[in-house]
């Protein structure tokens, strides 16, 4: 082995497990000029004996059993790349409790289980480190923790999941409906088998709980948040806010209102000169709005160099001997958000009425919006003599949400409606 040696222990070789391999290889000489280490992938632990050969291909020693790297007296960091939360959760604790340092990707540990985990890294003086789990290779961690510590954020939003971007810009662009565009997806390996967690908003939303963690210095829970996915978005809608100028897309969003923190994700327009809405295909952007200023990143979400050069950066804070810093804030244990009621918060809105083609449409919709205090901004009808239902759409000025369920709710009961409202907010 060679001397000054920096010791990992690797759980998971997959495609952040292998990106991470890569790009120490490519990179050695210039993370040795970084850190004054040499970094070491000692023991590669995986259920799947076929990653042997692969593991012994970068010179590392192979195991089934990931307990191997906490019992090995030399490894100095244990990188948790096995995705899942339970054996993910154990595998970090006793990491931590055996007084080795710990990395992850984990976003969904972390949303569900990371106020542990934090809590006993702190305890124990060790790293958590985390850059890889919010994000893909985009840097929000470290920017969050370093570069903004000074600037009060008030607004976090953005773009945080690449297969759903992928799917919302194909249906933008080409023209397709959900399902094809969900299939093109899982073709170039955007999207998994079982798309649940991208296509409904939960992987995003895990990703939201660690950035509010991050900007607000508060413990989210998970399920404090409003979560929709895109599974719903008609070709329809996406054509009608193009003439509209804006484009559809699945927004991460956490905002302080009055001490409380309103949070959420779901399908949003977005205007057309908003720079989200030139974020295309697989890639992720966040905009952070606070006292200080704003900024934008953009990057690549996910993929196995970007996200393994993120998990590589840990390892290196590890490998540099500084100070565990892991919440980005000196009490690492966060006082509990104190939450927005969804329905006092305000948009403005996109709304979609099937209705039957006849008199008086137009006036009883508005007379309804008018009587909940929901004002029009903009409305237009489609639709030719020989339809039988038109769409109509109206855009509203901002108005709360309690408001506007109730509105939905009047207005779907009413005999001319056809099809159950489709409803947007509207950034």
């Amino acid at each position: 082995m060679p001397r000054n040696a920096f010791y990992i222990g690797l759980a998971g070789f997959g495609t952040v497990g292998s990106g991470l391999a890569k790009v120490l290889a490519m990179n050695r000489a210039w993370v040795k000029r970084r850190t004054g280490r040499d970094m070491v992938i000692k023991t590669v632990a995986d259920l799947h004996k076929d990653k042997e050969s692969s593991a012994q291909a970068i010179g590392a020693s192979f195991t089934t059993d990931s307990r191997d790297l906490i019992r090995d007296p030399e490894i100095d960091v244990v990188v948790e790349l096995i995705g899942g939360t339970n054996a993910a959760r154990d595998l970090i604790k006793d990491a931590l409790l055996a007084g080795k340092h710990a990395v992850t990707a984990n976003k969904a540990l972390l949303a569900e289980h990371g106020t542990e985990l934090f809590a006993l890294a702190a305890k124990a003086g060790l790293h958590l480190g985390y850059e890889a789990s919010v994000a893909g290779g985009i840097p929000l961690v470290q920017t969050f923790k370093g570069s903004l510590a000074g600037n009060r954020t008030e607004k976090v939003l953005g773009i945080l999941n690449g297969t759903s971007n992928f799917i919302l810009t194909e249906m933008t662009v080409r023209g397709m409906d959900f399902k094809a565009a969900l299939k093109l997806a899982q073709e170039k390996g955007y999207a998994e088998a079982d798309p649940t967690l991208d296509v409904e908003g939960v992987d995003a939303a895990h990703k939201l709980v660690l950035l509010i963690r991050l900007a607000f210095g508060k413990d989210f829970p998970l399920s404090g948040l409003t979560i929709t996915g895109i599974s719903k978005v008609e070709p329809m809608d996406i054509h009608f806010a193009r003439e509209f100028g804006y484009r559809i897309k699945l927004i991460a969003q956490a905002g302080e209102v009055n001490g409380k923190i309103e949070a959420g994700v779901f399908p949003a327009l977005v205007h057309e000169t908003d720079l989200l809405a030139a974020v295309h295909g697989s890639f992720n952007a966040v905009r952070l709005t606070g006292n200080a200023g704003p900024i934008l990143l953009h990057g690549y979400g996910a993929g196995d160099l970007p996200t393994g050069s993120a998990v590589l950066a840990d390892i290196m804070a590890v490998a540099r001997g500084r100070e565990p810093d892991n919440t980005g804030f000196v009490d690492p244990d966060l006082p509990r958000a104190q939450i927005m009621d969804p329905l006092e918060c305000e948009y403005r809105h996109y709304f979609r009425f099937v209705v039957a083609d006849r008199p008086g449409v137009m006036a009883g919709i508005s007379a309804a919006m008018a009587g909940r205090g929901i004002s029009i901004a903009q409305a237009v009808q489609k639709g030719d003599e020989s339809a039988e239902n038109v769409p109509i759409v109206f855009l509203t000025h901002a108005a709360p949400a309690g408001a506007v369920q109730a509105v939905l709710k009047e207005i779907d009961a009413m005999d001319f409606i056809l099809a159950p409202t489709v409803h947007y907010r509207i950034l």
